[in-house]
């Protein structure tokens, strides 16, 4: 059990910095993710942990050792490609005891540890199949047990199930944190797709051009962001422009098109501030001329989009932003018919303000 430090790390190839200052603790038994869009640094960093990049400043340390100038072969580290790189010519067993044989133990014991594994994995007696019998969940883990036959300290996954579709994307996010949760291991993996991180994860680290933006639990990073960027980037929003005109009590009022708007101040704005206000679209309702809400918001109504149990309706404000509202579908709604003016409300604690930087 091997806590992974992330000491002001950095890496630039040439004038190009990939990954910038990069300060994190990830903890002995964790799932922890980094999210964010290509290009982001966050592989980058996968590459630097596991020992195929070496960082151009600071440290990385695996259970307090610094990890400069040991190559990944030698790091208690297993890493699983996009691609997964079975063995086509290998039976299932042969493909998940292949470290074990490289480091010499007796067939009988790779076969038996392959057979445990197999079991752990949910495919018991599948050893002797070829690799291309088998679905594409299932060769997602036959590289798991062949990662963990080795019994590293700590499991890297870059976008193990890009490749996969929806439906099995979405069975295998549950084994995944299963298989964490049973053997115990430091699961560090990379993603673009939100819904995997929040998903899985104890602990998401949200990146955005070579800094992280943000580090936190699920629940955290969906409803207190701390960027303008975070808050764009996972989930949707609803951003209002402004400035800040009073702060008081924890809360602060901007000054937008859309009118005076209260919402919680988290990063300690100042008046004078520019800010953006972020409220999440099932935290606004239509307030139909009915109080009970601190900010009420005019718009027009745009269209409706039924989804089945519940209904997205997009308006227009006096800004030209669009604002969303998702609605449970158990509502009269035949007074939001196309350009119909309508009026949103939302609690000022349940929107943000954050200073006025990139968004997604």
């Amino acid at each position: 059990m091997k806590n992974i430090e992330l000491d002001n790390v950095t890496l630039r190839f040439g004038d190009f910095t990939a990954v910038r200052n990069a300060n994190l603790e990830i903890k002995a038994g964790e799932f922890f993710s980094f999210l964010g869009p290509s290009g982001c640094g966050k592989t980058t960093i996968l590459r630097m942990i596991s020992g195929f990049n070496e960082p151009s400043e600071g440290a990385i340390r695996i259970g307090g050792q610094d990890m400069a100038g040991i190559g990944p072969n030698d790091r208690p580290t297993a890493l699983i490609f996009q691609n997964l790189a079975l063995f086509p010519l290998m039976t299932v067993w042969e493909n998940i005891a292949y470290g074990l044989r490289v480091r010499g133990l007796s067939k009988t014991d790779q076969r038996r540890r392959a057979d445990e594994l197999l079991d752990m994995i949910a495919l018991p007696g599948q050893g002797d199949k070829m690799v291309s019998e088998l679905s594409g969940g299932q060769r997602q883990r036959v590289a798991i047990a062949r990662a963990l036959a080795v019994e590293p300290a700590v499991l890297l996954l870059d976008e193990p199930l890009s490749a996969l579709d929806l439906k099995l994307r979405q069975h295998m996010r549950a084994e995944l944190r299963a298989i964490q949760q049973r053997t115990g291991v430091t699961f560090i993996y990379i993603t673009h797709d939100q819904g995997e991180a929040l998903t899985m994860s104890d602990r998401v680290a949200v990146m955005s051009q070579g800094e992280l933006e943000q580090v936190a639990t699920p629940s955290e990073i969906y409803s207190n962001p701390k960027t303008a960027f975070v808050a764009t980037f996972v989930g949707e929003n609803n951003p209002v422009s402004g400035h800040i005109i009073d702060v008081k009590n924890g809360h602060a009022v901007m000054d937008t098109a859309m009118g005076h708007l209260r919402a919680r101040n988290d990063r300690n704005l100042s008046v004078g501030d520019k800010a953006m206000l972020f409220i999440r679209p099932e935290r606004c309702q239509v307030a139909n001329g009915e109080g009970g809400k601190e900010n009420v918001v005019s718009t027009k109504v745009e269209r409706l989009d039924l989804e089945g149990s519940y209904i997205n309706l997009f308006a227009r404000g006096a800004d030209g932003g669009r604002f969303v509202v998702h609605m449970t579908n158990n509502q009269d709604i035949a007074h939001l018919q196309h350009n119909a003016d309508v009026q949103i409300g939302f609690s000022a604690d349940e929107a943000v303000a954050l200073p006025a930087t990139q968004m997604a």
